[in-house]
């Protein structure tokens, strides 16, 4: 049972399936296999809640921080994973609570714009859109939908824009993405809330620390989403009742529980590929930047994406367009181009050529900055995790959301497990 003010604290959140031990709050001794953001976020929450109960972290690597990495070289500077977070307010509190409020700002709403290329033409996303599709036709599959287990491609009936969409949040195009978990709203996936959903809107809008975001808005941290993670690390360094243990390898959740000698209802697996089907894909992203002069016939915007397999790139992002904080020099212009591999011979010459037909030519920066690697969700799977047994706890980006949100959100319902 969900109450009313689980909803507002948690919003459409209540309906992605907590994958936890419900015994999980008993515990004197937490062990965290997976320093990332999530493995992050429940530690600093729980240890936040219960000063007495001890919190060990587990990371294979020598750094806290996960996927969320921010490339700078000099005045340019570009996330190479989530580089903003759309409206939540657990996102606004964790933000709050690291005492960030000063470094959070909403993005620019000249920027707001968005745009999907296809056919050789970019079109606007906007209301229009929704006569692009087909209203009547929509209504009748987003119907259809809720019996569960479709792909976004049987939901949305223009392949062009499910394709942009998922490509832009999963990597993915969209015969191959879960409805459910991609648009559980839509869906009708999970619980529903208690009244009705303009009202519980009016009701969250209020909870929001520092500032009350604006519908369609997002809003980032100056100096890229590492300041954030350098944030949480200081923090949790502070805890006297939290361990961080790097550089460890570990083989099971039962293994971990027997090393540290406590139930397997202690353990919360915050890292990837503990499902027997897990797979992912592919992500490279390259940072190109520009003097004003030879972008000027670029709208200023939020981005495009790009379904057309035959282009190596899926995405454009206008990152020193949507940031309020500097993220390229004076006078200069940063894009962030996402090049799925499964779309891209692997030189870096086509990446560039592309581009440059897209935006410009003889860039100014032109960079490699990392690979992301994204987890599959195949039509289907958030049912297929509801139903998971749950003799360990499990959360973050492989489990049952993908957003910043999801997972800082997350972290705030696991530690109300714990009471004080």
């Amino acid at each position: 049972m969900t109450s009313l003010q689980d909803w507002i604290n948690h919003g459409e959140e209540m309906r992605r399936p907590l994958m936890v031990n419900s015994e999980l709050g008993n515990s004197s001794t937490v062990v965290i296999v997976g320093g990332g953001l999530s493995g992050m976020c429940c530690a600093y929450r729980i240890a936040t809640k219960r000063p007495d109960v001890k919190v060990i972290i587990l990371e294979q690597s020598d750094q806290l921080g996960g996927v969320i990495t921010t490339w700078q070289d000099g005045e340019w500077i570009c996330d190479l994973a989530v580089n903003a977070a759309r409206p939540h307010p657990a996102f606004w509190r964790l933000v709050d609570d690291l005492g960030l409020a000063s470094k959070f700002k909403p993005s620019r709403h000249q920027a707001r714009a968005r745009w999907v290329l296809s056919g050789g033409r970019r079109h606007r996303l906007s209301w229009r859109t929704l006569f692009k599709i087909g209203p009547l036709k929509l209504w009748r599959r987003v119907k259809q939908s809720k019996v569960g287990g479709r792909s976004v491609a049987q939901v949305i009936p223009d392949k062009a824009i499910a394709d942009a969409l998922c490509l832009g949040i999963v990597n993915d195009t969209a015969e191959h993405v879960d409805a459910d978990f991609l648009l559980p709203s839509l869906t009708g996936f999970g619980a529903s809330p208690p009244i009705k959903k303009r009202k519980l809107t009016r009701l969250i809008a209020e909870t929001y620390p520092i500032f009350t975001p604006k519908r369609g808005s997002i809003a980032s941290v100056e100096g890229g989403m590492v300041v954030l993670i350098e944030s949480l690390r200081q923090k949790l360094l502070q805890f006297e009742n939290v361990e961080i243990m790097l550089n460890q390898t570990v083989e099971s959740a039962q293994t971990t529980a027997e090393h540290f000698g406590i139930g397997l209802e202690s353990v919360i697996w915050a890292a990837p590929g503990d499902q027997a089907d897990y797979s992912e894909s592919q992500l490279s992203i390259f940072a190109i930047g520009y003097r004003n002069e030879q972008v000027s016939h670029v709208e200023v915007g939020y981005g495009t994406l790009i379904p057309d397999a035959k282009l190596p790139i899926s995405g454009i992002l206008h990152e020193s367009d949507l940031h309020h904080s500097q993220r390229a020099p004076d006078g200069h212009r940063l894009f962030r181009l996402m090049v799925p591999h499964n779309r891209w011979n692997g030189d870096e010459q086509t990446v560039l050529s592309c581009a440059e037909d897209l935006l410009g030519s003889n860039p100014e920066l032109f960079v490699n900055i990392g690979v992301r690697a994204i987890p599959r969700y195949q039509p289907g799977y958030l049912r297929a995790v509801a139903k998971m047994d749950k003799p360990y706890s499990r959360v973050g980006w492989a489990v049952s959301g993908v957003s910043i949100t999801h997972i800082v959100d997350e972290a705030e319902r696991i530690a109300e497990l714990f009471i004080e």
